[in-house]
């Protein structure tokens, strides 16, 4: 018996005139359409007349949904994978089905079409010879401030996602790890009504963000670090910079090495001498202010106010 085929089809990331010729006569022939969330997608469906029966495939049921879909697969129907907004696969939970059906064999068909991803760089005018795309960031810890490490010390263009609530504390932290000057860009709704773009340094566009808190899904692109020799002084300022955040000195003299070149032992040694200095200055101003507090050379501390020959 013939397997069936999974159609992987690209929605909207807003505007509904985005639908491809191709993508709707898909979404009208396949047996199910199986959607990240059926009241989502029965938007779109009503809105083009495509009467088609479907499921829901996301993170709560995905493990209990699979096998049932795969053995659709098997029994020779033809599957419409789809997304609340966008291509499925990046950044939804379609990902295991998709890999699935590669790893049984079963017939696979992708569609090309809209991408938050594709948008925010064609529109970003930083050059796009090559990228990488991060998708979501930890939202804490020392697993976000590495990943934010990395990213500062990318010569490539990088997309992110990002939530409103967040984004003004990303950019935040992106200067603190001393890309303040970079370029970059926040677009804001893409393909909606109330699409905007935003443009600046990363400062620039922190205290934007902070200032004037802005709604709506948004996609950050930074211009990739420019290559350059090692510099000790941008090392040791990102070093001290990210021991203020609590990191262990071999953990931050790590970080720093990534985003500045510069060695991570070299780093390393150049926070202990400091460190060393800084010991030995204390000890030396209270050396000093014991020796302030002592009496004018000549003078008896045994001795009251009243002179010698009183």
């Amino acid at each position: 018996m013939t397997t069936g085929k999974l159609y992987i089809v690209p929605t909207p990331i807003g505007n509904l005139e985005d639908m491809t010729f191709r993508a709707l006569r898909v979404l009208q022939e396949v047996e199910c359409i199986v959607a990240e969330d059926t009241r989502h997608t029965g938007i779109l469906a009503a809105h083009y007349g495509i009467k088609r029966p479907m499921l829901s495939f996301n993170d709560h049921n995905s493990s209990r949904r699979l096998p049932e879909l795969l053995a659709r697969l098997q029994q020779g129907e033809r599957l419409a994978l789809v997304t609340d907004a966008g291509t499925p696969g990046i950044s939804d939970p379609g990902l295991p089905l998709l890999q699935a059906v590669i790893a049984q064999g079963i017939a696979l068909e992708v569609l090309p079409g809209a991408s938050a991803v594709v948008t925010a760089l064609s529109g970003s005018g930083f050059s796009l010879a090559r990228f990488v795309f991060e998708g979501f960031l930890p939202r804490k810890g020392r697993q976000r401030q590495e990943r934010l490490a990395a990213l500062v010390a990318e010569e490539r263009t990088v997309v992110i996602y990002e939530s409103p609530l967040r984004m003004a504390q990303t950019l935040t932290d992106l200067q603190a790890l001393g890309c303040g000057e970079r370029p970059a860009v926040v677009a804001r709704e893409l393909t909606k009504h109330y699409e905007s773009w935003h443009r600046g340094s990363v400062s620039e566009l922190a205290e934007l963000f902070h200032s004037n808190p802005h709604k709506g899904e948004m996609v950050l692109v930074l211009r990739g670090q420019e290559a350059a020799l090692p510099c000790e002084e941008q090392g040791r300022e990102l070093l001290g910079q990210l021991l203020t955040t609590n990191l262990a000195l071999g953990q931050a003299a790590r970080q720093a090495a990534r985003v500045s070149g510069v060695s991570r032992n070299r780093l390393y040694q150049m926070a202990l001498q400091k460190r060393q200095a800084e010991q030995h200055a204390e000890e030396e101003e209270e050396g000093s202010a014991r020796l302030q507090s002592l009496p004018e050379s000549g003078e008896d501390p045994s001795l009251g106010s009243e002179s010698a020959d009183g």
